[in-house]
């Protein structure tokens, strides 16, 4: 990962700084990505023709690095491999250090992720294909180049030809003219099923002829005839430069640091944590995400992807552009990542990172004295946008002066879309333009956070609040809250309750504040969904992690995505559900904690051509980690060029 200065509106960013040598938890470099390739090609035990699924950097153990730089950390990487025309993936642990592979496990239920390499692809490959022409004719449909076909991932659903398979489930569209918004014309009641060893299709689904529905709705600013009146600029301009510094991939700011990383499968990664010195979360990411559609009808049952898990958000991640992904003083970091093929790809500033005002963090007017005090808040922006398909998804980690860490998910793009007959979307769909329906959907995601909380030694606590009831209460006034432990893996199994107001804390019992109390950071569940899948359904089996808004689990270095390792065509035998049924014990010790939350999504007609950003996230919050409010000692500092401003401050 490589960094990038921009300058905005005459003013500076921030200092970069490379060191000479790289921490342990720095992402594999494009150097170090070729030697593994290099070293996997040169090994005799796996022979030629192998294709690169993801490479990445395996994380050292926490005890390792406490020691360094004092003692080295062995430098290694994770490869996950496969050959086109045979099933199976190899899990590899190759030395950078050694330069040779530690370990070569071939797991042949396995399948790799969807390449992007492969997208066009199979837009050409279902293009060909004579059924699929017929159908498309059936239509009215003849220029086969104007067809424009979406690789869906094809799940687990026992169909009869399908078994064992590297597939994709593709749905159509029509594209008119060039650059014109083709989801306007969805080719309804088709999908082929590709073999993607094969390169062939081995199926094409036709359910029946719905008229290809032709009346344009775009998007793109070559088809613009009426603009309202821009706005006047705004300018977000820092002439002092910014608050925050750059060495290699360490971040600091006021008194965070952390480490920022990237990797193909979850794209943005961030470790060790701290404010002030102290530890709050060793690693945290995005580790998963599904979007199960709503509809039972013709080929759409089958819409259930796991954009995290089937396809990676790393490769998908946009190079992003200074007034327009990102406003103001900015810092850039680029993203190498290996292709299919053994190369690295650069995706350049595929991080923003840059400051923003937050508001008001605190005030007070003394009214005997008509005194003021008042502080502004800040905030600290890391942020990645990937686009999957049709949807593009904004990530957000923000860093607050209060102490709290704030993730954000906004969700824009294109919806999905089937056609209909003119005002008949059914039951599951919403028509947004005449014939075009948008079906409701759900975007469930799951953060994975290696707690960290003021160091070792961890537990979680579920706070409810409860009315008094009887004699304790006559005035009937009296509510209080009850903090529990929970003590082990299948305990901490939870949902929020919103009839008790429900959070959860992570808590450090052998850190005590002023107050005698363990230290602690409260998970703030502010955007939880409810699934709608069916448990013992095909997706609901590889969805499970979306029954609980909460789990915890006993931190295992090899357990990191909460649907499965290898979530491509499975069965869900290895999500959350099945691992925390060894119900370890979880207190006091190294955990992690899996927050679920998202987005549901009844489809209206204003999310057509393109839907507005909507939102979705959660907040960590101090709870008892400090002594007293964190931005108590914030200077006076006016944010104003006027001469009245510190009047207002202090």
């Amino acid at each position: 990962m490589s960094s990038a200065t921009i300058a905005c509106c005459g003013s500076t960013a921030a200092q970069d700084t490379t060191p000479d040598t790289a921490h342990p938890l720095d992402p594999l470099s494009p150097a170090e990505l070729l030697r593994v390739v290099a070293i996997t090609r040169a090994d005799p035990a796996l022979g030629p023709g192998l294709l690169f699924e993801t490479v990445e950097l395996m994380d050292p153990p926490r005890e390792a690095l406490a020691e360094w730089p004092a003692t080295p950390v062995p430098r290694i990487a994770r490869a996950n491999l496969f050959r086109r025309q045979e099933a199976g993936v190899w899990r590899l642990l190759v030395s950078l250090d050694e330069g040779k592979v530690l370990s070569a496990t071939h797991l042949p239920d396995a399948r790799p992720l969807i390449q992007i390499e492969m997208f066009l692809e199979v837009e050409g490959i279902v293009r060909a294909d004579p059924r699929f022409i017929e159908a498309c004719r059936k239509r009215g449909i003849e220029d086969m180049e104007k067809v424009c076909v979406d690789p869906w991932s094809a799940g687990n659903f026992g169909v009869e030809g399908e078994e064992g398979g590297y597939l994709v489930h593709a749905f159509a569209w029509l594209r008119l003219r060039e650059n014109e918004n083709f989801y306007a014309h969805p080719i309804e009641g088709v999908n082929a099923v590709v073999d993607l060893r094969a390169g062939r299709v081995i199926r094409v689904d036709d359910y029946g002829v719905i008229p290809v529905p032709m009346t344009e709705v775009n998007y793109d600013s070559d088809f613009a005839t009426e603009t309202r009146d821009p706005y006047r600029q705004l300018d977000v301009v820092q002439p002092q430069g910014v608050s925050f510094r750059m060495e290699g991939n360490l971040l600091t700011w006021d008194r965070w640091s952390l480490r920022i990383g990237f990797n193909a499968r979850e794209s943005l990664t961030l470790h060790d944590i701290r404010y002030d010195g102290r530890p709050i979360v060793h690693r945290a990411s995005l580790v998963e995400m599904v979007v199960p559609y709503g509809s039972p009808q013709n080929g759409h049952y089958r819409k259930n992807v796991f954009d995290v898990g089937e396809y990676g958000l790393g490769k998908l991640a946009n190079s992003l552009k200074l007034g327009c992904d990102c406003l103001g003083t900015i810092q850039y970091l680029d993203a190498h990542l290996g292709t299919m093929t053994g190369e690295v790809m650069t995706i350049e500033n595929a991080v923003c990172i840059h400051e923003e005002d937050a508001g008001l963090l605190w005030k007070h007017w003394d009214f005997r004295t008509e005194r003021t005090e008042v502080r502004r808040a800040r905030k600290l922006v890391v942020s990645t946008i990937c686009t999957v398909g049709n949807y593009e998804y904004a990530l957000y980690w923000y860093f607050h002066t209060d102490g709290a860490i704030q993730f954000e998910v906004k969700a824009t793009g294109i919806i999905n879309t089937a056609a209909c007959i003119p005002g008949q979307p059914g039951k599951y769909a919403k028509e947004v333009s005449p014939g075009v329906a948008g079906q409701i959907h759900q975007h469930i995601f799951c953060a994975r956070l290696e707690m960290a909380v003021d160091g070792p030694g961890n537990s979680v606590v579920e706070c409810n609040t409860y009315a008094e009831e009887g004699p304790q209460n006559p005035y009937g006034n009296a509510f209080y809250e009850q903090e529990t432990i929970l003590p082990t893996e299948l305990a901490a199994c939870r949902r929020i309750e919103p009839a008790t107001m429900r959070y959860w804390k992570i808590i450090n019992p052998n850190k005590l504040n002023h107050v005698g109390r363990p230290v602690g950071y409260k998970l703030e569940p502010s955007h939880c969904v409810t699934p709608f899948l069916r448990e013992d359904s095909p997706s609901g089996r590889r969805a499970a992690f979306t029954r609980n808004h909460l789990w915890v689990t006993a931190f295992d270095p090899e357990h990191r995505y909460p649907a499965g390792e290898y979530m491509n065509h499975s069965t869900g035998h290895d999500d959350l559900s099945e691992h925390v049924k060894q119900d370890r014990p979880i207190e006091n010790g190294s955990l992690v904690v899996w927050h679920t939350f998202g987005l549901h999504h009844p489809v209206r007609p204003e999310d057509f051509p393109v839907q507005p950003c909507i939102s979705t996230g959660f907040r960590l919050m101090p709870s008892g980690f400090f002594d007293r409010n964190p931005g108590i000692d914030l200077a006076p500092a006016p944010n104003a060029a006027s001469r009245h401003a510190k009047a207002c401050c202090s």
